[in-house]
């Protein structure tokens, strides 16, 4: 097992996949009472993963590292407002940037390596020169700002002490990638920007995991060989017309070219569950109808047969109809929070106690289970290897 803490826990989707790898957190540190409780409830319940873990309420800024001794990860998803694209974009002029506090954790732990995960919006063009900062500051976490200094004056010495080729006291290998689960089989279009980091004393040789899945060969399924319906038994008068149909065979040649699985649908996301307002919805936890849902213009919802818009968290309405469904009927409602949290590969047996409206956030904010599992395991065979 890998001892780490997590900071910024969220409801635990990180951590659980990361668990799930071989990660054993010493502790999780979140400052929102609700997240914190959702944990807890788990804990509670006897969910399984979750039963050794120490869930603290905090403020990272004031967390005192000294008790934590023998950390070899540090993890987490520092507050992503600041960068997203559906946010405000202050960036380093938000106080809810916790980057400095995800370095802090690192120059005060020496972990042998982290895993922070964000926004897309981080690698937008305006943030590019803070990004770099974000990236120079884990690489050499122990060079900090002199008093009075601003981030840019800061980002100068920065560059100066990468550039110098003396490199003594803490220093980190750091790469970071842009993924989109869908193409590691989560079934939902979610692009995040995961940083990763190695102790440059431990001479890892690590890269991201490959992708796994495709939407050629989701394309394939549906429209060449008709796998994808059979497996959903649906006949083929219910079948929507082929893309071969509309569109000629232009991509079937990618589509046989790839050694990957398809991408996964919401449809392979929500198979067995039952419609929210039959009988047999009682027996899934949080699988309640909510009511309501309406179509207008950049509203629409995610379509069964395609991955899943993202699931957002969403603080003043959720654009572009991230929560909702679209039935094969054409009838359009909300995801419930059971679907939500099957988009975002949680155990069904992974509950959230809190409203509709809170329970969404949770998830919206959470980092899909499946995909940390996915970087765990690949992190934890390289520990295995250098160790």
């Amino acid at each position: 097992m890998i001892n780490s803490i997590e900071l910024f826990s969220g409801t635990g989707g990180l951590a659980l996949g990361l668990h799930q790898a071989g990660f054993k957190p010493r502790a999780l540190f979140e400052w929102d009472k609700d997240s914190c409780n959702n944990v807890k409830a788990n804990i509670e319940s006897g969910f399984p993963d979750v039963q050794d873990w120490n869930v603290i309420q905090a403020d990272v800024r004031l967390v005192d590292y000294k008790n934590y001794s023998g950390i070899q990860f540090v993890t987490g998803g520092p507050p992503c407002q600041p960068f997203s694209l559906g946010g405000k974009h202050k960036a380093y002029t938000d106080a809810r940037d916790m980057f400095p506090e995800a370095v802090r954790a690192v120059r005060e732990l020496h972990p042998q390596g982290f895993i922070f995960e964000n926004v897309k919006g981080l690698l937008r063009k305006s943030f590019s020169t803070y990004f770099n900062y974000i990236l120079l500051q884990l690489t050499h976490p122990e060079i900090v700002a002199k008093k009075g200094a601003d981030w840019l004056d800061h980002l100068k010495t920065l560059e100066q002490h990468h550039t110098s080729g003396i490199h003594t006291g803490l220093e980190y290998n750091v790469i970071f990638r842009l993924i989109n689960a869908a193409d590691y089989g989560i079934p939902q279009m979610r692009h995040r920007v995961v940083i990763v980091g190695f102790r440059s004393d431990l001479n890892a040789s690590w890269s991201f995991p490959a992708p796994t899945h495709s939407k050629e060969k989701l394309f394939y399924a549906q429209n060449i060989d008709g796998s994808y319906w059979d497996e959903h038994s649906i006949s083929r008068k219910n079948r929507p017309v082929s893309e071969i149909q509309k569109h000629g065979a232009s991509m079937y040649q990618l589509a046989v070219n790839t050694s990957k699985k398809r991408w996964r649908t919401v449809r392979d996301a929500l198979k067995n569950l039952p419609d929210p307002q039959s009988a047999g919805a009682a027996k899934y936890n949080n699988h309640e109808f909510k009511g309501g849902a309406k179509h207008y213009a950049g509203h629409s919802g995610s379509v069964m047969d395609e991955p899943s818009k993202t699931i957002k968290a969403g603080a003043h309405g959720v654009p572009g109809g991230e929560n909702m469904l679209v039935l094969d009927s054409g009838a359009l409602r909300y995801y419930t929070v059971r679907e939500s949290a099957r988009i975002q590969t949680f155990p069904d047996d992974y509950i959230f106690n809190g409203s509709w409206t809170e329970s969404m956030r949770q998830i919206g904010n959470a980092v899909p289970v499946e995909l940390a599992k996915i970087i765990g395991d690949s992190v934890v065979k390289q520990m295995q290897r250098i160790c």
